[in-house]
Parts: structure tokens; sequence; C-alpha cells
């Protein structure tokens, strides 16, 4: 069918190994952040008994069981939260650039504000909350102690990239986007959607139905989903990403 497959073993665990062991090995060591995903097609299979073989031939990600997996920077970053955006930015292929003004919601401890300040944007950084000391005397980054949905997009100016990790409902988030998206004042955003109990299938349709976004559900993601809406050209097609297990 194809060269590049990936196991995903839930039973006949042995039996699974020794097939395994018969295909092309495929690459999943931890990718430096701004490397590209593989482009080759990657399909996936298990087995269902011990004669059953259920196989994909092309997945809908190119990594093993959609688990991308970086070169952590574990002395920088204030929590592992900055790995959601490594994954994002290396999904959708586009990155703020040197010079982008973004707004980061929810920032402390500051993870997210780390990486748009190593790629050279200009960061506003949002939260109640202080950012960890290591990032806020970094250059280029404003911080305001304020509450992320006090913030008006007038008071704001026009930015280049809306960012929110907040912990909220849903709904308080969604509000708060179209609040962003009807003043005309921001390109792109990138926000995680938080399920605090139960999953609000009923939000996340409303936010999946926002013209030119895309929603995915991201290795880094646990009870959670990203959401992104970027400006014209990059990305028409709305659509729900998921691992290929």
């Amino acid at each position: 069918m194809q060269r590049n497959w990936a196991l995903y073993s839930t039973t006949s665990h042995r039996r699974a190994a020794l097939i395994e062991a018969n295909l092309p090995k495929v690459s999943a060591r931890p990718l430096p952040f701004g490397t590209p995903p593989p482009e080759a097609p990657l399909g996936s299979w298990t087995l269902l008994d011990a004669n059953t073989l259920f196989a994909a031939a092309n997945c809908s990600s190119a990594f093993p069981n959609g688990e991308l997996r970086f070169v952590e920077d574990r002395t920088a970053p204030p929590s592992r939260a900055y790995l959601k955006l490594w994954e994002a930015f290396t999904l959708l292929g586009i990155r703020p650039r040197p010079g982008d003004t973004c707004l980061d919601l929810g920032a402390s401890p500051g993870g997210w504000t780390w990486v748009l300040q190593s790629l050279g944007a200009r960061v506003l950084a949002v939260d109640k909350a202080p950012l960890d000391p290591r990032i806020a005397t970094l250059p280029g980054i404003e911080i305001r102690h304020e509450s992320a949905f006090a913030q008006q997009p007038a008071a704001i100016g026009p930015i280049d990239w809306l960012f929110s990790d907040v912990v909220c409902y849903p709904a308080r988030l969604l509000a708060l986007v179209e609040r962003f998206l009807a003043a005309g004042t921001v390109r792109n955003v990138l926000c995680t959607i938080k399920f605090q109990g139960e999953t609000d299938f009923a939000t996340q349709r409303r936010f999946a139905a926002i013209p030119g976004s895309r929603l995915m559900h991201l290795h880094a993601n646990r009870h959670e989903l990203t959401w992104v809406r970027l400006a014209a050209g990059h990305h028409a097609a709305t659509q729900l990403l998921r691992s290929p297990a």
C-alpha cells in the first residue's frame, strides 16, 4: 500500500512487534523546534486480534500516532505549556515574525510569552498573576497586571497575534474572541479551549463555525483543544484535526 507505517499496539503485542520489526523503521526522534514536519505519507496500523490487521494508509498526522515530540528546553521556560505553541506553529507552518505585535492573555507564568519573545516578537503580557522573573525582565515584553477579560480592542490597538491560554469556561473565551474579531484589530488568533468537567460541544461547534478557523487536538493538549484563526491567505478551510490512532 505504501512504505511508512506506525504501529499503535492494542492487543497481540508480541505478534505486532514481530510484524513491526519487518517494516521500514519510521524515525520518532524528538524534533528541534523550527524543523518542518515530514512530508512523506504515514500510515497507522494495529492488530484487532491475532489474524486481523486494521490499517489506514494516509493519516492526518505526519508523526507516529500523532505524537509530535520536541527536543525540549528544560531551563529557560517556566513551564511545559510552551510546547503547545511549538506544536501549533510546526503544524501550521506559520509563526510570529520578528517585530510582530502579540497580545498574550493569561500569560503567567510566561511560557507562551517566552516563545513569542524568542521569535523576535513584541509581547504585551496580561495576567493578574506575576510572570516568572526570568521572563519578566526579557527585552520586548510589556506587562499588565490586569484581567484578560477586561481588555478592550480599542484600547489595545492593532495587533498581529492574539494568544490565550487562559483557564476559563469555553463560552467566556468565545465571547472574548468574538469581541476582538468584531473590532477588526487582530490578524491572527490562537487560543486554548479548556474543558472543565464535561466537554462543551456546543461552544466547540461555535468556535469551529468561525470562518477561516481550525480546531486541533494537539499531542501537548489534554482535556482541551487549540483553536486557530489566521489572516486571509494562511488557511481558508475550517477543520478538526485528530490524531490517527
